[in-house]
């Protein structure tokens, strides 16, 4: 967009008002993408606006709108055909040392929050694989971490400063609005703009990070949830061949000094030198392993801040499946093993615990999941993606809401139980749809 078209495009939305605009990710033609760059957003009218005042005058304009958080979805659930707000500009932090809580602008990161937790003594109970993704979205989209008694990031949210439709400012708190709280945190920015968010805080402390090449699925029969508890965050990796794991990753809290990594687990050798899960790549871009001990926020995410995460241009699906059933669905997704290895850079499976919130991709249910890494070939991918969501009906697999996926919006919304309730809320605080786009409108308000 050149200056005068986005001059008259400003003074049409904001009356006046002067608001910076975001120029994200752009592909050569100037039309930007989500971080991977394997989506292009629809619309050029990007504001970033500096001060809640500003948010409100933005929405308030817009007949239609949606906020963008730091482009990590692989999907559309972010973009629109009208508008986009991007929350980067608001990126406050208030440590609450008295209620242990920390209320964080919606443009702050993890990786810009942790630091700041750290060096004041405290620290999040969870994170990503990678640190670069807001609070607001991730929390928005139940963007989870792993650990068997580790709820998802949004599990964390204490309150949340909303702003509706109407341009009003909501705050709904955990302590205060019970089921309407629990409605909104996992909100898939429908219910309104997020300008803030608080969450529950915990004292610091440190962790180690190992890593174990070659666990035999057969282990997994009977020891998954003892594997998958073997420390306070576990992955395990594989390439679907040779009906292993290549890696898995565990986590722990340290006091003091650490102990000495046992030589095996069920069988798995341990690494003597830094991995990635991807084979081929650069170890460098990991958290530190090798049993080092460290802050929590420099071991809980697989990548570190200042490098590309994972593989940088890729595709991401992810199912969670019941845990008790997650063997079963990794024999299930196995039997498909020589139509996703061409296409795969690296699955990962992970738990997470259950929660109470809406539509979080965890609710009611213990969890696992089975996240695919995809090279960036869509057309193939888009095939076996069917397949893999056949093989994964019978145990009611839930897709992560920013990653890709083909289930029928019929069968994904027979899996949330309080879909209805969701709706109302939405009807509530959005009656003219104003925040529906359509990837709300195909998988919630579809047939």
């Amino acid at each position: 967009m050149d200056k005068r078209k986005f001059l008259k495009t400003s003074g049409a939305l904001i009356a006046g008002s002067m608001l910076s605009r975001l120029v994200a990710g752009e592909r050569q033609d100037g039309r930007r993408t989500n971080w991977s760059g394997n989506y292009t957003y629809s619309t050029d009218h990007l504001y970033a606006p500096k001060t809640l005042k500003e948010v409100r005058q933005v929405v308030k304009r817009a007949s239609k709108l949606r906020a963008l958080g730091t482009r990590h979805s692989f999907n559309g659930i972010a973009d629109s055909t009208a508008t986009q707000i991007s929350l980067a500009n608001l990126k406050e932090m208030s440590l609450d040392q008295a209620h242990r809580t920390v209320t964080v602008g919606g443009g702050v990161r993890y990786g810009d929050l942790a630091p700041y937790l750290d060096r004041n003594g405290y620290a999040l109970h969870n994170l990503a694989s990678l640190p670069h993704i807001s609070v607001a979205g991730a929390c928005a989209t139940a963007t989870h971490g792993s650990g068997s008694k580790n709820g998802n990031l949004s599990t964390a949210v204490a309150a949340l400063e909303i702003v509706t439709a109407s341009g009003e400012v909501l705050t709904l708190s955990r302590e205060r609005d019970g089921e309407r709280f629990r409605g909104a945190v996992v909100n898939l920015g429908a219910v309104g703009v997020v300008t803030k968010v608080t969450l529950d805080v915990q004292p610091t402390y440190r962790m180690t990070q190992v890593v174990y090449q070659n666990l035999s699925f057969n282990q997994l029969e009977n020891h998954l949830e003892d594997i998958f508890g073997s420390g306070y965050s576990v992955s395990l990796f594989t390439d679907w061949q040779g009906h292993q794991a290549t890696q898995v990753w565990i986590k722990s809290r340290v006091q003091g000094s650490a102990s000495k990594a046992a030589p095996e687990l069920y069988g798995a050798k341990l690494a003597t030198k830094k991995l990635h899960p991807i084979a081929d790549h650069s170890a460098e871009n990991c958290t530190e392993q090798l049993g080092i001990p460290g802050p929590w926020y420099e071991r809980l995410p697989h990548f570190r801040m200042n490098f590309t995460p994972s593989s940088g241009a890729e595709l991401q699906s992810e199912y969670f499946v019941p845990r008790e059933k997650g063997y079963q669905a990794i024999l299930a997704v196995e039997q498909l093993r020589n139509r996703i290895t061409p296409l795969l850079f690296i699955t990962e499976l992970r738990t997470i615990a259950a929660d109470n919130l809406w539509m979080s991709t965890c609710y009611h249910r213990d969890s696992m999941t089975i996240h695919f890494t995809w090279k960036p070939e869509w057309p193939a991918v888009k095939k076996v993606l069917p397949m893999i969501e056949e093989k994964l009906a019978p145990f009611d697999a839930r897709p992560h809401w920013g990653k890709l996926f083909t289930m029928q919006p019929s069968h994904l919304q027979s899996l949330y139980p309080d879909l209805r309730a969701y709706k109302d809320l939405l009807r509530e605080y959005d009656s003219s749809g104003k925040f529906r786009n359509n990837f709300m409108n195909t998988n919630l308000f579809g047939a």
